[in-house]
């Protein structure tokens, strides 16, 4: 029509179009299509550099909104934390983005609080955003949403999206397996052979899958060992640094004198702890001693250092990737070992 203008949707702001950088680079417009837009057929070495080249000259960056309707889903990866400022959940990011990268996909990351409504929320929202791959790695509660939540990510996969989850849960999908319990029955198990055998516990809410699989682990080892948890001296608090520093505040509050170890079911509920203890006048170590679970890098940094069991998180968050995208690749599949690292906070007890 007269005084109308085309506009056309593949051209960036530069004004440079796919077609130039293909006539730049001396390539076909589809060798051009591949090479920029990260196709699953491979582009000649050589081809592929000619066409970043040319692409950088002309100043040309592909229309992200165009890709995204024509394959169905953009380059990203869209993970699913329970906290983002928790080192645990930093780590296992790390992993992703330095596999992401290997891959040409761009990191996205969103914080659930551990709140099943806001997680399923969330799903919700980047489904519409068509993510190539969406990584779900808080730590939940058992069965909550579940249903509701498996339906979304069912979804998701049936438009050509991957899904991959870290840690133990019932839904269908791609799994990394983190070994919780028996990293937590590894610990246990040398603690009493340094000598413990009077032990409390500081865990999340219960239903917390994380928090459960190590407190049970715990058990086990304790009981391999032929000692014993008290159910009393298990405190429930929220899954936090803030969560260990209260429930370290009770155990205190009912008395410390029938307990030699306080095992804290994660690293930022262990730090809490050694500080609720110091501003009660106890000396962390001597007075009483502090195992934690995940070796966040922190922990070498406290004083004492703490004991931990060491997840490689970065291994975690690698995997989580690879499962999305190759499904069963043998590198990805099986559970991430985990490790006891004694340290200060639980001196060998003199005697033993």
């Amino acid at each position: 029509m007269p005084g109308t203008k085309r506009v056309d949707r593949e051209t960036p702001r530069s004004g440079a179009t796919l077609h130039d950088v293909a006539r730049e680079a001396g390539v076909s417009l589809a060798t051009a299509s591949r090479a920029i837009n990260g196709s699953t057929r491979k582009v000649n070495d050589e081809y592929r550099r000619r066409v970043l080249d040319a692409a950088a000259r002309l100043d040309y960056s592909p229309n992200l909104s165009a890709q995204a309707v024509a394959r169905g889903a953009t380059m990203t990866v869209a993970l699913l934390v329970a906290d983002i400022a928790d080192p645990y959940f930093s780590g296992i990011a790390a992993g992703v983005v330095r596999e992401a990268d290997h891959e040409g996909l761009i990191v996205t990351m969103a914080a659930t609080g551990r709140d099943a409504a806001r997680e399923l929320e969330l799903v919700r929202t980047l489904r519409g955003q068509r993510p190539r791959v969406m990584i779900l790695a808080g730590s939940r509660h058992t069965a909550d949403r579940e249903p509701a939540l498996a339906d979304e990510l069912a979804a998701f996969e049936a438009n050509g999206g991957r899904v991959a989850f870290v840690g133990g849960h019932d839904l269908p999908f791609r799994t990394v397996l983190v070994e919780n319990a028996d990293g937590a029955d590894a610990l246990a198990r040398t603690l009493a052979g340094i000598g413990y055998r009077r032990f409390a516990a500081i865990a999340g809410d219960t239903g917390l899958t994380t928090s459960d699989d190590r407190l049970a682990g715990f058990g086990a080892g304790l009981a391999a060992s032929g000692l014993a948890l008290d159910p009393g001296r298990i405190v429930r608090s929220d899954f936090t640094r803030d969560g260990g520093y209260d429930g370290m505040r009770q155990l205190i509050s009912a008395g410390l004198d029938d307990i030699d170890l306080v095992f804290a079911v994660n690293d930022v509920m262990a730090v809490g702890a050694l500080s609720a203890l110091r501003e009660a006048g106890f000396e962390p170590g001597r007075d009483v001693a502090v195992a934690g679970f995940d070796d966040i890098p922190t922990v070498r940094d406290v004083t004492p250092t703490l004991t931990t069991v060491r997840i490689p998180l970065d291994e975690v968050g690698r995997r989580a990737l690879r499962r999305a995208l190759d499904g069963d690749a043998p590198d990805a599949a099986g559970a991430v070992p985990t490790e006891v690292v004694l340290r200060a906070s639980t001196p060998p007890i003199i005697g033993h």
